[in-house]
């Protein structure tokens, strides 16, 4: 993940950033972190800064989203930026420091007016190429790249949750479920095979799944 943080008044750092940081726990999807969204927390000047990190986007040509937005009562920003045009939906550093000097610009002047506090801190990052995806909104848009799916075999029962790196064969939103392949990754692969490909077995083997069984999606990416 690249991230370039900064504060809204001049002189002071971001020294501190680190108390900020909450308790790791595990994403999910509309957390305004790692699983997109957005989260105000109901600062008084939440809507204000969302409008002014939308108007900033304009500038990027269409090519550029939020993919989650989070406030603070404390005073911080959180915004993560999602590149469609790039594989992973990773803007570059320059961008996203371009666009973090523009965020910031336009906070300084709404602090001057008073519109909002003026000592805002800001940290603009890209979502990582291991985020979550939404299903079945994200599964199109990355159905060429392998992906880590967590799921259940039955929502009924309290059926341990089982996990594994496929691609995408289809999906049908109609009838809310979709085909999973093995990807061709080295997890995959028999390790004593010495980097032969998958068996014909492991070929052909397919996994349909309603979206109600999926508990996580991420893309995945291989070391």
């Amino acid at each position: 993940m690249l991230t370039f943080t900064d504060e809204t008044s001049e002189g002071e750092t971001t020294d501190g950033w680190e108390e900020e940081e909450e308790e790791e726990v595990e994403p999910e999807i509309g957390d305004g972190g790692d699983g997109g969204g957005i989260v105000l927390q109901n600062v008084p000047w939440g809507e204000r800064v969302l409008s002014i990190a939308r108007e900033v986007l304009l500038q990027f040509g269409g090519d550029m989203e939020l993919f989650s937005f989070k406030t603070t009562p404390r005073g911080y920003i959180y915004v993560r930026l999602d590149k469609l045009s790039n594989k992973y939906g990773c803007p570059s550093m320059e961008e996203i420091e371009r666009y973090n000097l523009e965020y910031k610009k336009k906070l300084d002047e709404m602090g001057a007016l008073g519109e909002i506090p003026h000592n805002l801190a800001i940290e603009v990052s890209s979502p990582g190429a291991e985020r979550l995806l939404k299903v079945p909104d994200d599964l199109d848009r990355f159905k060429d790249m392998p992906m880590r799916v967590s799921y259940v075999e039955d929502v009924e029962t309290q059926c341990l949750e089982k996990d594994g790196v496929f691609m995408l064969e289809s999906i049908k939103k109609e009838s809310a479920n979709c085909v999973w392949k093995l990807a061709n990754v080295r997890e995959n692969r028999d390790p004593l095979g010495k980097g032969r490909p998958l068996s014909r077995k492991q070929k052909d083997w397919r996994l349909k799944l309603p979206f109600e069984m999926f508990r996580r999606v991420t893309l995945y990416l291989e070391y």
